[in-house]
């Protein structure tokens, strides 16, 4: 199970912290992603993070501004943003796989569970 937090509105170039709570068992999980989907717009990979080193992707759209990272203590996933655009607004997921994150990992399709989303609205 997978629980989104932190959402919110904010100003231009403001930023904002958001959180995923994991279950254990999704936290075992190699591939943790951050996707966001805005209205009338296909859900786009933002971010991800293989748990078992580190390692880490991003989108070309937010590198630079946006930092994921992992607590394991915590079985928490976090995202943090910076410097937030009106392009950056909508409902963002954290989203777990069973598998090493691969070159695919910004597709939705390489992930089998989904939190319920958080807004995010820059303005």
């Amino acid at each position: 199970q997978l629980v989104e937090s932190g959402g919110g509105s904010v100003q231009a170039g403001g930023s904002l912290r958001l959180s995923c709570a994991a279950s254990a068992h999704a936290y075992s999980s190699y591939c943790l992603g951050w996707f966001r989907q805005a209205p009338g717009k296909e859900r786009e990979g933002v971010a991800a993070i293989w748990t078992g080193g580190g390692t880490t992707y991003y989108a070309d759209s937010v590198k630079g501004r946006f930092t994921i990272s992992q607590d394991n203590s915590k079985n928490t996933l976090y995202l943090q943003m910076n410097n937030l655009k009106p392009e950056d607004t909508g409902i963002y997921y954290c989203a777990a796989d069973l598998r090493r994150c691969s070159i695919s990992w910004y597709r939705r399709q390489e992930y089998n569970s989904w939190g319920q989303g958080t807004q995010v609205t820059v303005s």
